[in-house]
Protein backbone atom coordinates (compact mmCIF):
# COMPACT_ATOMS: atom_id res chain seq x y z
CA UNK A 1 0.00 0.00 0.00
CA UNK A 2 2.78 2.42 0.91
CA UNK A 3 4.47 1.79 -2.44
CA UNK A 4 1.23 2.47 -4.34
CA UNK A 5 0.67 5.74 -2.46
CA UNK A 6 4.26 6.84 -3.05
CA UNK A 7 3.89 5.98 -6.74
CA UNK A 8 0.76 8.15 -6.90
CA UNK A 9 2.59 11.08 -5.30
CA UNK A 10 5.55 10.50 -7.57
CA UNK A 11 3.50 10.59 -10.76
CA UNK A 12 1.01 13.33 -9.93
CA UNK A 13 2.95 15.54 -7.51
CA UNK A 14 6.70 15.06 -7.77
CA UNK A 15 6.85 14.53 -11.55
CA UNK A 16 4.94 17.70 -12.57
CA UNK A 17 6.93 19.81 -10.09
CA UNK A 18 10.26 18.31 -11.20
CA UNK A 19 9.26 18.92 -14.83
CA UNK A 20 8.71 22.59 -14.04
CA UNK A 21 12.07 22.83 -12.28
CA UNK A 22 13.90 21.09 -15.13
CA UNK A 23 12.44 23.42 -17.76
CA UNK A 24 13.19 26.45 -15.57
CA UNK A 25 16.84 25.62 -14.86
CA UNK A 26 17.91 23.73 -18.00
CA UNK A 27 17.98 24.45 -21.72
CA UNK A 28 19.62 22.70 -24.70
CA UNK A 29 23.08 23.68 -23.43
CA UNK A 30 22.53 22.47 -19.85
CA UNK A 31 22.11 24.25 -16.53
CA UNK A 32 21.21 27.92 -16.92
CA UNK A 33 19.81 30.88 -15.03
CA UNK A 34 19.06 32.82 -18.20
CA UNK A 35 15.31 32.30 -17.89
CA UNK A 36 15.31 33.91 -14.45
CA UNK A 37 17.50 36.79 -15.64
CA UNK A 38 15.18 37.50 -18.56
CA UNK A 39 12.21 37.18 -16.23
CA UNK A 40 13.55 39.67 -13.71
CA UNK A 41 14.50 42.12 -16.48
CA UNK A 42 10.97 42.17 -17.92
CA UNK A 43 9.11 45.36 -16.85
CA UNK A 44 5.75 43.58 -17.14
CA UNK A 45 6.75 40.65 -14.95
CA UNK A 46 8.50 42.93 -12.46
CA UNK A 47 5.32 44.98 -12.13
CA UNK A 48 3.25 41.80 -11.79
CA UNK A 49 5.51 40.42 -9.08
CA UNK A 50 5.45 43.61 -7.02
CA UNK A 51 1.69 43.98 -7.49
CA UNK A 52 1.11 40.42 -6.25
CA UNK A 53 3.44 40.92 -3.29
CA UNK A 54 1.66 44.17 -2.42
CA UNK A 55 -1.75 42.51 -2.73
CA UNK A 56 -0.75 39.58 -0.51
CA UNK A 57 0.94 41.86 2.06
CA UNK A 58 -2.02 44.24 2.35
CA UNK A 59 -4.48 41.34 2.52
CA UNK A 60 -2.46 39.58 5.23
CA UNK A 61 -2.13 42.80 7.25
CA UNK A 62 -5.87 43.50 7.00
CA UNK A 63 -6.76 39.92 7.89
CA UNK A 64 -4.36 40.07 10.86
CA UNK A 65 -6.11 43.09 12.37
CA UNK A 66 -9.55 41.54 11.88
CA UNK A 67 -8.55 38.09 13.15
CA UNK A 68 -6.77 39.37 16.28
CA UNK A 69 -9.77 41.51 17.25
CA UNK A 70 -12.27 38.70 16.69
CA UNK A 71 -10.17 36.01 18.38
CA UNK A 72 -9.61 38.19 21.46
CA UNK A 73 -13.31 38.98 21.72
CA UNK A 74 -14.47 35.39 21.19
CA UNK A 75 -11.90 33.75 23.49
CA UNK A 76 -11.43 36.31 26.26
CA UNK A 77 -15.00 37.61 26.62
CA UNK A 78 -18.46 36.25 27.35
CA UNK A 79 -21.53 37.99 25.95
CA UNK A 80 -25.02 37.06 24.71
CA UNK A 81 -25.26 35.19 21.39
CA UNK A 82 -21.53 34.40 21.44
CA UNK A 83 -22.18 30.80 20.34
CA UNK A 84 -24.15 32.02 17.33
CA UNK A 85 -21.42 34.44 16.34
CA UNK A 86 -18.80 31.66 16.60
CA UNK A 87 -20.58 29.82 13.80
CA UNK A 88 -21.44 32.89 11.74
CA UNK A 89 -17.80 34.00 11.64
CA UNK A 90 -17.05 31.03 9.37
CA UNK A 91 -19.76 31.90 6.83
CA UNK A 92 -17.49 33.94 4.52
CA UNK A 93 -15.68 30.68 3.69
CA UNK A 94 -18.70 29.42 1.72
CA UNK A 95 -17.98 31.77 -1.18
CA UNK A 96 -14.60 31.86 -2.95
CA UNK A 97 -13.27 35.37 -3.70
CA UNK A 98 -13.67 34.44 -7.36
CA UNK A 99 -17.48 34.38 -7.05
CA UNK A 100 -17.61 37.16 -4.47
CA UNK A 101 -15.91 39.46 -6.98
CA UNK A 102 -19.08 39.33 -9.09
CA UNK A 103 -21.16 40.62 -6.20
CA UNK A 104 -18.57 43.23 -5.26
CA UNK A 105 -18.57 44.57 -8.82
CA UNK A 106 -22.33 45.05 -8.64
CA UNK A 107 -22.03 46.88 -5.32
CA UNK A 108 -19.04 49.11 -6.12
CA UNK A 109 -19.38 49.70 -9.85
CA UNK A 110 -19.36 53.34 -10.94
CA UNK A 111 -23.16 53.30 -10.97
CA UNK A 112 -23.56 50.38 -8.59
CA UNK A 113 -25.51 50.12 -5.36
CA UNK A 114 -23.06 52.02 -3.14
CA UNK A 115 -22.65 54.99 -5.47
CA UNK A 116 -26.37 55.22 -6.20
CA UNK A 117 -27.11 55.34 -2.47
CA UNK A 118 -24.46 58.06 -2.07
CA UNK A 119 -25.94 59.99 -5.00
CA UNK A 120 -29.46 59.75 -3.55
CA UNK A 121 -28.12 61.01 -0.21
CA UNK A 122 -26.38 63.90 -1.94
CA UNK A 123 -22.90 62.70 -0.95
CA UNK A 124 -21.67 61.99 -4.49
CA UNK A 125 -21.96 63.70 -7.86
CA UNK A 126 -24.27 61.99 -10.39
CA UNK A 127 -21.95 63.10 -13.21
CA UNK A 128 -18.74 61.83 -11.63
CA UNK A 129 -19.32 59.28 -8.83
CA UNK A 130 -16.34 57.59 -7.14
CA UNK A 131 -14.63 54.95 -9.30
CA UNK A 132 -14.11 52.36 -6.57
CA UNK A 133 -12.95 49.51 -8.79
CA UNK A 134 -11.54 51.30 -11.83
CA UNK A 135 -8.31 52.92 -10.69
CA UNK A 136 -8.64 51.19 -7.30
CA UNK A 137 -8.97 47.55 -8.32
CA UNK A 138 -6.22 46.68 -5.85
CA UNK A 139 -8.33 48.01 -2.97
CA UNK A 140 -11.29 45.95 -4.17
CA UNK A 141 -9.20 42.77 -4.31
CA UNK A 142 -7.73 43.41 -0.85
CA UNK A 143 -11.21 43.97 0.57
CA UNK A 144 -12.65 40.86 -1.05
CA UNK A 145 -9.77 38.56 -0.11
CA UNK A 146 -9.72 39.91 3.45
CA UNK A 147 -13.43 39.26 3.90
CA UNK A 148 -13.03 35.72 2.57
CA UNK A 149 -9.74 34.64 4.17
CA UNK A 150 -10.01 36.07 7.68
CA UNK A 151 -11.68 32.89 9.11
CA UNK A 152 -8.47 30.93 8.40
CA UNK A 153 -6.33 33.18 10.58
CA UNK A 154 -9.13 33.61 13.11
CA UNK A 155 -9.33 29.84 13.66
CA UNK A 156 -5.56 29.65 14.20
CA UNK A 157 -5.48 32.59 16.61
CA UNK A 158 -8.56 31.46 18.54
CA UNK A 159 -7.01 28.03 19.08
CA UNK A 160 -3.69 29.59 20.15
CA UNK A 161 -5.34 32.05 22.55
CA UNK A 162 -7.49 29.32 24.08
CA UNK A 163 -4.32 27.36 24.89
CA UNK A 164 -2.66 30.23 26.76
CA UNK A 165 -2.57 29.46 30.49
CA UNK A 166 -5.18 31.78 32.07
CA UNK A 167 -3.17 31.91 35.31
CA UNK A 168 -0.38 33.77 33.49
CA UNK A 169 -2.77 36.51 32.45
CA UNK A 170 -4.34 36.62 35.89
CA UNK A 171 -0.96 36.94 37.59
CA UNK A 172 0.03 39.82 35.30
CA UNK A 173 -3.21 41.67 36.00
CA UNK A 174 -2.82 41.14 39.75
CA UNK A 175 0.60 42.80 39.52
CA UNK A 176 -0.98 45.91 38.01
CA UNK A 177 -0.35 45.36 34.30
CA UNK A 178 -2.84 47.04 31.98
CA UNK A 179 -4.88 45.05 29.49
CA UNK A 180 -2.74 46.28 26.59
CA UNK A 181 0.49 45.37 28.40
CA UNK A 182 -0.82 41.89 29.23
CA UNK A 183 -1.68 41.38 25.57
CA UNK A 184 1.65 42.77 24.32
CA UNK A 185 3.97 40.98 26.76
CA UNK A 186 2.18 37.66 27.39
CA UNK A 187 -0.61 36.85 24.96
CA UNK A 188 1.06 38.07 21.78
CA UNK A 189 4.38 36.18 22.22
CA UNK A 190 2.51 32.97 23.11
CA UNK A 191 0.20 33.08 20.08
CA UNK A 192 2.82 34.15 17.52
CA UNK A 193 3.54 30.57 16.32
CA UNK A 194 -0.15 30.04 15.57
CA UNK A 195 -0.33 33.48 14.00
CA UNK A 196 2.60 32.88 11.66
CA UNK A 197 1.18 29.50 10.60
CA UNK A 198 -2.18 31.04 9.70
CA UNK A 199 -0.72 34.22 8.20
CA UNK A 200 1.54 32.16 5.92
CA UNK A 201 -1.50 30.34 4.50
CA UNK A 202 -3.37 33.63 4.00
CA UNK A 203 -0.37 35.17 2.21
CA UNK A 204 0.00 32.15 -0.09
CA UNK A 205 -3.71 32.06 -0.93
CA UNK A 206 -3.77 35.79 -1.68
CA UNK A 207 -0.55 35.77 -3.71
CA UNK A 208 -1.66 32.85 -5.90
CA UNK A 209 -5.38 33.67 -6.26
CA UNK A 210 -6.22 33.51 -9.97
CA UNK A 211 -9.98 33.98 -10.04
CA UNK A 212 -10.31 37.38 -8.33
CA UNK A 213 -7.90 39.26 -10.65
CA UNK A 214 -9.57 37.67 -13.67
CA UNK A 215 -13.00 38.90 -12.60
CA UNK A 216 -11.66 42.38 -11.77
CA UNK A 217 -9.83 42.51 -15.11
CA UNK A 218 -6.39 42.91 -13.49
CA UNK A 219 -3.63 41.39 -15.61
CA UNK A 220 -0.49 42.63 -13.84
CA UNK A 221 -0.40 39.98 -11.14
CA UNK A 222 1.63 36.78 -11.10
CA UNK A 223 -1.26 34.24 -11.34
CA UNK A 224 -2.70 35.93 -14.44
CA UNK A 225 0.75 36.10 -16.05
CA UNK A 226 1.11 32.36 -15.41
CA UNK A 227 -2.32 31.78 -16.92
CA UNK A 228 -1.35 33.74 -20.03
CA UNK A 229 1.98 31.89 -20.27
CA UNK A 230 0.14 28.59 -20.75
CA UNK A 231 -0.58 29.55 -24.36
CA UNK A 232 3.12 29.61 -25.27
CA UNK A 233 4.74 26.99 -23.07
CA UNK A 234 7.03 25.60 -25.75
CA UNK A 235 8.45 28.90 -26.95
CA UNK A 236 8.58 30.92 -23.74
CA UNK A 237 10.54 29.27 -20.89
CA UNK A 238 10.09 32.37 -18.72
CA UNK A 239 6.73 30.90 -17.70
CA UNK A 240 8.58 28.01 -16.07
CA UNK A 241 10.90 30.42 -14.27
CA UNK A 242 7.95 32.42 -12.97
CA UNK A 243 6.08 29.38 -11.70
CA UNK A 244 9.29 28.20 -10.01
CA UNK A 245 9.56 31.52 -8.15
CA UNK A 246 5.96 31.14 -7.00
CA UNK A 247 6.62 27.57 -5.90
CA UNK A 248 9.74 28.50 -3.91
CA UNK A 249 7.98 31.42 -2.22
CA UNK A 250 4.93 29.34 -1.31
CA UNK A 251 6.91 26.39 0.02
CA UNK A 252 9.22 28.69 1.95
CA UNK A 253 6.34 30.48 3.66
CA UNK A 254 4.55 27.21 4.38
CA UNK A 255 7.64 25.61 5.93
CA UNK A 256 8.21 28.76 7.97
CA UNK A 257 4.67 28.55 9.31
CA UNK A 258 5.00 24.84 10.12
CA UNK A 259 8.32 25.46 11.85
CA UNK A 260 6.68 28.13 13.99
CA UNK A 261 3.99 25.68 15.08
CA UNK A 262 6.51 22.89 15.67
CA UNK A 263 8.67 25.21 17.74
CA UNK A 264 5.87 26.13 20.12
CA UNK A 265 6.96 24.57 23.40
CA UNK A 266 5.34 26.81 25.98
CA UNK A 267 4.40 24.94 29.13
CA UNK A 268 0.72 25.46 29.95
CA UNK A 269 -0.54 24.63 33.38
CA UNK A 270 -4.09 24.64 32.08
CA UNK A 271 -5.28 23.60 28.69
CA UNK A 272 -7.91 25.38 26.67
CA UNK A 273 -10.20 27.67 28.59
CA UNK A 274 -13.45 26.14 29.59
CA UNK A 275 -16.69 27.62 28.43
CA UNK A 276 -17.61 30.69 30.40
CA UNK A 277 -14.09 31.40 31.70
CA UNK A 278 -13.78 34.65 29.73
CA UNK A 279 -14.52 38.12 31.05
CA UNK A 280 -18.30 38.60 31.28
CA UNK A 281 -19.54 41.64 29.34
CA UNK A 282 -22.63 43.39 30.59
CA UNK A 283 -24.75 46.31 29.52
CA UNK A 284 -23.07 48.72 27.12
CA UNK A 285 -20.00 46.50 26.65
CA UNK A 286 -22.10 43.50 25.66
CA UNK A 287 -24.19 45.66 23.33
CA UNK A 288 -21.08 47.10 21.63
CA UNK A 289 -19.51 43.64 21.26
CA UNK A 290 -22.63 42.14 19.72
CA UNK A 291 -23.31 45.15 17.51
CA UNK A 292 -19.71 45.32 16.32
CA UNK A 293 -19.68 41.64 15.37
CA UNK A 294 -23.08 41.94 13.68
CA UNK A 295 -21.93 44.91 11.59
CA UNK A 296 -18.71 43.12 10.67
CA UNK A 297 -20.63 40.00 9.66
CA UNK A 298 -22.97 42.11 7.52
CA UNK A 299 -20.01 43.69 5.73
CA UNK A 300 -18.35 40.27 5.30
CA UNK A 301 -21.48 38.84 3.74
CA UNK A 302 -22.19 41.78 1.41
CA UNK A 303 -20.61 40.00 -1.61
CA UNK A 304 -22.69 36.91 -0.83
CA UNK A 305 -25.88 38.96 -0.55
CA UNK A 306 -25.11 40.78 -3.80
CA UNK A 307 -24.59 37.47 -5.62
CA UNK A 308 -27.90 36.14 -4.28
CA UNK A 309 -29.78 39.34 -5.20
CA UNK A 310 -28.31 39.43 -8.69
CA UNK A 311 -29.26 35.79 -9.27
CA UNK A 312 -32.93 36.69 -8.66
CA UNK A 313 -32.86 40.13 -10.31
CA UNK A 314 -35.00 40.53 -13.39
CA UNK A 315 -33.74 44.08 -13.83
CA UNK A 316 -30.98 45.83 -11.89
CA UNK A 317 -29.74 48.77 -13.92
CA UNK A 318 -29.08 52.28 -12.54
CA UNK A 319 -30.94 51.42 -9.34
CA UNK A 320 -29.67 50.70 -5.84
CA UNK A 321 -31.72 47.50 -5.65
CA UNK A 322 -33.32 45.19 -8.21
CA UNK A 323 -36.53 46.61 -9.65
CA UNK A 324 -37.85 43.26 -10.83
CA UNK A 325 -37.49 39.67 -9.64
CA UNK A 326 -37.35 36.42 -11.59
CA UNK A 327 -36.42 32.74 -11.44
CA UNK A 328 -35.46 32.71 -15.11
CA UNK A 329 -31.73 32.68 -14.37
CA UNK A 330 -32.04 29.48 -12.35
CA UNK A 331 -34.19 27.97 -15.10
CA UNK A 332 -31.47 28.82 -17.60
CA UNK A 333 -28.87 27.19 -15.36
CA UNK A 334 -30.75 23.89 -15.51
CA UNK A 335 -31.97 24.18 -19.11
CA UNK A 336 -28.93 25.50 -20.98
CA UNK A 337 -26.74 22.57 -22.11
CA UNK A 338 -23.43 24.19 -21.07
CA UNK A 339 -24.47 25.32 -17.58
CA UNK A 340 -26.31 22.06 -16.90
CA UNK A 341 -23.29 20.04 -18.05
CA UNK A 342 -20.99 22.16 -15.86
CA UNK A 343 -23.02 21.18 -12.78
CA UNK A 344 -22.95 17.55 -13.83
CA UNK A 345 -19.20 17.70 -14.51
CA UNK A 346 -18.47 19.28 -11.14
CA UNK A 347 -20.56 16.68 -9.32
CA UNK A 348 -18.81 13.82 -11.13
CA UNK A 349 -15.29 15.24 -10.83
CA UNK A 350 -15.73 16.20 -7.17
CA UNK A 351 -17.34 12.89 -6.18
CA UNK A 352 -14.57 10.85 -7.80
CA UNK A 353 -11.85 13.05 -6.31
CA UNK A 354 -13.46 12.73 -2.86
CA UNK A 355 -13.53 8.95 -3.26
CA UNK A 356 -9.87 8.96 -4.25
CA UNK A 357 -9.05 11.17 -1.26
CA UNK A 358 -10.94 8.80 1.03
CA UNK A 359 -8.92 5.82 -0.19
CA UNK A 360 -5.61 7.68 0.08
CA UNK A 361 -6.53 9.22 3.44
CA UNK A 362 -7.36 5.86 5.01
CA UNK A 363 -4.16 4.31 3.66
CA UNK A 364 -1.91 7.16 4.82
CA UNK A 365 -3.58 7.41 8.24
CA UNK A 366 -3.32 3.65 8.79
CA UNK A 367 0.38 3.63 7.87
CA UNK A 368 1.13 6.62 10.12
CA UNK A 369 -0.76 5.37 13.17
CA UNK A 370 -0.76 1.58 12.93
CA UNK A 371 2.65 0.68 11.49
CA UNK A 372 6.30 1.30 12.21
CA UNK A 373 7.19 1.53 8.54
CA UNK A 374 10.59 3.19 7.99
CA UNK A 375 10.22 6.49 6.20
CA UNK A 376 6.53 6.84 7.05
CA UNK A 377 7.23 10.50 7.79
CA UNK A 378 7.67 10.97 4.03
CA UNK A 379 4.02 10.09 3.47
CA UNK A 380 2.98 12.58 6.13
CA UNK A 381 5.13 15.30 4.57
CA UNK A 382 3.91 14.57 1.04
CA UNK A 383 0.29 14.60 2.18
CA UNK A 384 0.73 18.08 3.68
CA UNK A 385 2.67 19.60 0.74
CA UNK A 386 -0.53 20.46 -1.21
CA UNK A 387 -1.37 23.01 1.50
CA UNK A 388 1.61 25.00 0.24
CA UNK A 389 1.22 24.11 -3.43
CA UNK A 390 -0.92 26.76 -5.15
CA UNK A 391 -3.54 25.46 -7.54
CA UNK A 392 -2.12 27.54 -10.39
CA UNK A 393 1.29 25.89 -9.90
CA UNK A 394 -0.10 22.35 -9.89
CA UNK A 395 -2.34 23.05 -12.89
CA UNK A 396 0.57 24.66 -14.77
CA UNK A 397 2.67 21.58 -14.01
CA UNK A 398 -0.02 19.21 -15.29
CA UNK A 399 -0.42 21.10 -18.56
CA UNK A 400 3.35 21.22 -19.08
CA UNK A 401 4.13 17.65 -18.00
CA UNK A 402 1.21 15.81 -19.61
CA UNK A 403 0.89 17.74 -22.89
CA UNK A 404 1.90 14.69 -24.94
CA UNK A 405 2.31 15.01 -28.74
CA UNK A 406 -0.37 13.10 -30.62
CA UNK A 407 2.16 10.98 -32.47
CA UNK A 408 3.83 9.66 -29.31
CA UNK A 409 1.13 7.80 -27.38
CA UNK A 410 -2.24 8.38 -29.09
CA UNK A 411 -4.22 6.16 -26.72
CA UNK A 412 -2.66 7.67 -23.60
CA UNK A 413 -3.02 11.13 -25.09
CA UNK A 414 -6.81 10.81 -25.15
CA UNK A 415 -6.91 10.15 -21.41
CA UNK A 416 -4.15 12.24 -19.86
CA UNK A 417 -3.53 15.24 -22.11
CA UNK A 418 -5.59 18.15 -20.68
CA UNK A 419 -5.92 19.66 -24.16
CA UNK A 420 -7.77 16.52 -25.25
CA UNK A 421 -9.58 15.27 -22.15
CA UNK A 422 -8.91 16.88 -18.76
CA UNK A 423 -11.21 14.56 -16.78
CA UNK A 424 -8.49 12.42 -15.22
CA UNK A 425 -6.22 15.35 -14.36
CA UNK A 426 -9.10 17.40 -12.95
CA UNK A 427 -10.10 14.54 -10.65
CA UNK A 428 -6.52 13.93 -9.56
CA UNK A 429 -5.79 17.66 -9.25
CA UNK A 430 -8.82 18.16 -7.02
CA UNK A 431 -7.83 15.13 -4.95
CA UNK A 432 -4.21 16.19 -4.48
CA UNK A 433 -5.14 19.75 -3.49
CA UNK A 434 -7.69 18.64 -0.85
CA UNK A 435 -5.93 15.53 0.45
CA UNK A 436 -4.58 17.24 3.64
CA UNK A 437 -8.13 17.74 4.95
CA UNK A 438 -9.06 14.08 4.96
CA UNK A 439 -5.60 12.94 6.08
CA UNK A 440 -5.85 15.16 9.16
CA UNK A 441 -9.35 14.00 10.05
CA UNK A 442 -8.45 10.35 9.42
CA UNK A 443 -5.24 10.50 11.48
CA UNK A 444 -7.15 12.16 14.34
CA UNK A 445 -9.76 9.41 14.21
CA UNK A 446 -7.19 6.58 14.15
CA UNK A 447 -5.31 8.13 17.08
CA UNK A 448 -8.48 8.42 19.15
CA UNK A 449 -9.64 4.84 18.53
CA UNK A 450 -8.29 2.16 20.84
CA UNK A 451 -5.72 -0.23 19.40
CA UNK A 452 -6.73 -2.93 21.91
CA UNK A 453 -9.90 -3.74 19.97
CA UNK A 454 -7.88 -4.29 16.81
CA UNK A 455 -5.38 -6.44 18.71
CA UNK A 456 -8.21 -8.53 20.12
CA UNK A 457 -9.62 -9.02 16.63
CA UNK A 458 -6.23 -10.13 15.33
CA UNK A 459 -5.77 -12.53 18.26
CA UNK A 460 -9.08 -14.15 17.35
CA UNK A 461 -7.78 -14.88 13.85
CA UNK A 462 -9.25 -12.00 11.86
CA UNK A 463 -7.25 -10.84 8.86
CA UNK A 464 -5.95 -7.25 8.77
CA UNK A 465 -8.56 -6.41 6.12
CA UNK A 466 -11.39 -7.85 8.25
CA UNK A 467 -10.14 -5.95 11.30
CA UNK A 468 -9.94 -2.72 9.35
CA UNK A 469 -13.39 -3.20 7.81
CA UNK A 470 -15.26 -4.49 10.89
CA UNK A 471 -13.49 -2.71 13.76
CA UNK A 472 -11.36 0.28 12.77
CA UNK A 473 -13.39 1.95 10.02
CA UNK A 474 -16.68 2.00 12.00
CA UNK A 475 -14.83 3.68 14.89
CA UNK A 476 -13.40 6.44 12.69
CA UNK A 477 -16.40 6.73 10.36
CA UNK A 478 -17.40 10.18 11.65
CA UNK A 479 -13.96 11.61 10.91
CA UNK A 480 -13.86 10.03 7.47
CA UNK A 481 -17.33 11.28 6.59
CA UNK A 482 -16.46 14.83 7.65
CA UNK A 483 -13.19 14.81 5.70
CA UNK A 484 -14.84 13.38 2.59
CA UNK A 485 -17.62 15.97 2.71
CA UNK A 486 -15.06 18.78 2.92
CA UNK A 487 -12.94 17.48 0.06
CA UNK A 488 -16.04 17.10 -2.12
CA UNK A 489 -17.36 20.59 -1.34
CA UNK A 490 -14.07 22.44 -1.82
CA UNK A 491 -13.47 20.56 -5.07
CA UNK A 492 -16.87 21.75 -6.33
CA UNK A 493 -15.65 25.36 -6.20
CA UNK A 494 -11.95 24.86 -7.01
CA UNK A 495 -10.91 27.76 -9.22
CA UNK A 496 -7.33 27.48 -10.51
CA UNK A 497 -7.37 23.81 -11.55
CA UNK A 498 -10.77 24.23 -13.20
CA UNK A 499 -9.94 27.36 -15.19
CA UNK A 500 -6.54 26.12 -16.35
CA UNK A 501 -7.19 22.42 -17.05
CA UNK A 502 -10.71 22.51 -18.52
CA UNK A 503 -10.06 23.72 -22.08
CA UNK A 504 -13.09 22.30 -23.89
CA UNK A 505 -16.70 23.32 -23.29
CA UNK A 506 -18.01 19.83 -22.66
CA UNK A 507 -15.58 19.44 -19.73
CA UNK A 508 -16.21 22.82 -18.04
CA UNK A 509 -16.89 22.59 -14.28
CA UNK A 510 -18.95 25.21 -12.44
CA UNK A 511 -16.16 27.71 -11.76
CA UNK A 512 -14.90 27.66 -15.35
CA UNK A 513 -18.47 28.19 -16.56
CA UNK A 514 -18.90 31.15 -14.19
CA UNK A 515 -15.75 32.76 -15.59
CA UNK A 516 -16.90 32.19 -19.18
CA UNK A 517 -20.31 33.69 -18.44
CA UNK A 518 -18.75 36.78 -16.86
CA UNK A 519 -16.82 37.36 -20.08
CA UNK A 520 -19.92 37.38 -22.27
CA UNK A 521 -21.77 40.53 -23.27
CA UNK A 522 -25.32 39.18 -22.95
CA UNK A 523 -27.25 41.15 -20.28
CA UNK A 524 -28.29 38.02 -18.38
CA UNK A 525 -24.87 36.30 -18.37
CA UNK A 526 -23.74 37.83 -15.06
CA UNK A 527 -27.04 36.89 -13.39
CA UNK A 528 -26.77 33.28 -14.62
CA UNK A 529 -23.19 33.20 -13.30
CA UNK A 530 -24.53 34.40 -9.94
CA UNK A 531 -27.16 31.65 -9.97
CA UNK A 532 -24.38 29.10 -10.46
CA UNK A 533 -22.48 30.78 -7.63
CA UNK A 534 -25.48 30.51 -5.31
CA UNK A 535 -25.71 26.77 -6.01
CA UNK A 536 -22.03 26.47 -5.16
CA UNK A 537 -22.54 28.47 -1.95
CA UNK A 538 -25.35 26.15 -0.86
CA UNK A 539 -23.23 23.07 -1.50
CA UNK A 540 -20.14 24.40 0.28
CA UNK A 541 -22.15 25.93 3.14
CA UNK A 542 -24.01 22.70 3.76
CA UNK A 543 -20.76 20.74 3.67
CA UNK A 544 -19.04 23.06 6.16
CA UNK A 545 -22.03 22.84 8.49
CA UNK A 546 -22.12 19.05 8.29
CA UNK A 547 -18.37 18.76 8.88
CA UNK A 548 -18.50 21.20 11.80
CA UNK A 549 -21.34 19.24 13.42
CA UNK A 550 -19.42 15.97 13.04
CA UNK A 551 -16.00 17.25 14.14
CA UNK A 552 -17.07 19.82 16.73
CA UNK A 553 -14.15 21.80 18.15
CA UNK A 554 -11.67 19.83 16.02
CA UNK A 555 -13.06 21.50 12.88
CA UNK A 556 -10.71 24.48 13.16
CA UNK A 557 -7.63 22.23 13.15
CA UNK A 558 -8.23 21.48 9.45
CA UNK A 559 -7.15 25.01 8.53
CA UNK A 560 -4.01 25.16 10.66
Amino acid sequence: MAFAILAFFGLFLAYPVSHLLRRAFFDDQGLTLTHFRVLLESPLLQASLWQSLLLATLTTATVSVLAFAMAHLMVRCEFPAKTWFAGLLLLPMVLPPFVGAIGLRQLFAKYGTVNLILIQAGWASPEDPPDWLGSNALAGMVLLQSLNLHPILYLNLAAAMANVDPSLLEAARNMGASGWRVFRTITLPLVMPGYFAGAALVFIWSFTDLGTPLIFGVSRVVPVQLFDALTELQGNPQGYALVTLVLVLSLGLFLFGRACLAGQRHEMFARAQSHGSGKPLRGTQAFLAGTGLAVFMLISLLPHLAVVLQSFAGQWILSAWPTDWTLAHYQEVWNHPLTASSIRNSLVFSSLSAGLDLFLGIGIAWILTRTRLPGAWMLDALAMVPLALPGIVLAFGYVAAFDIPDSSFPTLNRWIDPRENPTLLLIIGYAVRRLPYIVRTAVAGFQQSSVTLEEASSNLGATPWTTLRRITLPLVAANLIAGTILTFAFAMLEVSDSIVLAMKENYFPITKMIWILMGRIEPSSAAVACALGVLGMLILGGALLAAALVLGKRFGQLFR
